[in-house]
């Protein structure tokens, strides 16, 4: 079992069951799912593919390719070409992926001052974007050709953003003061 998950279910619950006043250990909120999406353009296939390699390496999964829904002559875009690549974690790898986040990746961010507190939507779910691939420990920062960013969006079950913000500072998620 990840280790987050086991810390979430002995610690966490018991905490958020006494913070937020809930009677069950089942109307505390909890990690849905994890989507990590790459927005990659319009590029040639060879770099394409690099990123799609990189993507599941970072997630232990296989991404699913995305294709333009339609054509934009200024971009060169036609409808149907690749232009991204997502991938849905759940369960057990979705455990893994955000202890890595927190505990590796976030901390080699340079000059990393906290995540922001205001990107929650509203409903609980909370988006953030990195700018290179090459801070998570499965990449290694000289075979990297081209820098690619990605949006990773933590789905939660919490009704509001004050929830779901409890429920990702007990996580670990290093949120700046602002």
């Amino acid at each position: 079992m990840a280790t987050l998950k086991d810390r979430y279910d002995r610690e966490m619950v018991p905490r958020l069951c006494e913070t937020l006043g809930v009677g069950h250990r089942l109307r505390v909120p909890r990690v849905r799912k994890v989507v990590v999406n790459m927005g990659t353009g319009v590029m040639d296939k060879e770099e394409y593919q690099n990123h799609l390699e990189e993507l599941a390496k970072i997630t232990g999964q296989r991404p699913q390719q995305r294709k333009a829904r339609s054509s934009i002559s200024n971009f060169k875009l036609r409808e149907g070409m690749t232009v991204g690549a997502r991938v849905t974690l759940r369960g057990r790898r979705m455990y893994e992926f955000l202890d890595r986040l927190i505990n590796a990746a976030l901390p080699r961010i340079r000059d990393f001052r906290g995540l922001s507190r205001t990107a929650f939507d509203g409903r609980g779910n909370y988006t953030m974007g990195i700018r290179e691939q090459s801070i998570f420990p499965e990449i290694d920062p000289n075979e990297v050709k081209s820098n690619q960013g990605m949006n990773i969006t933590i789905v939660t079950t919490g009704r509001n953003d004050d929830e779901a913000r409890l429920l990702l500072e007990m996580l670990g998620m290093p949120f700046g003061g602002n």
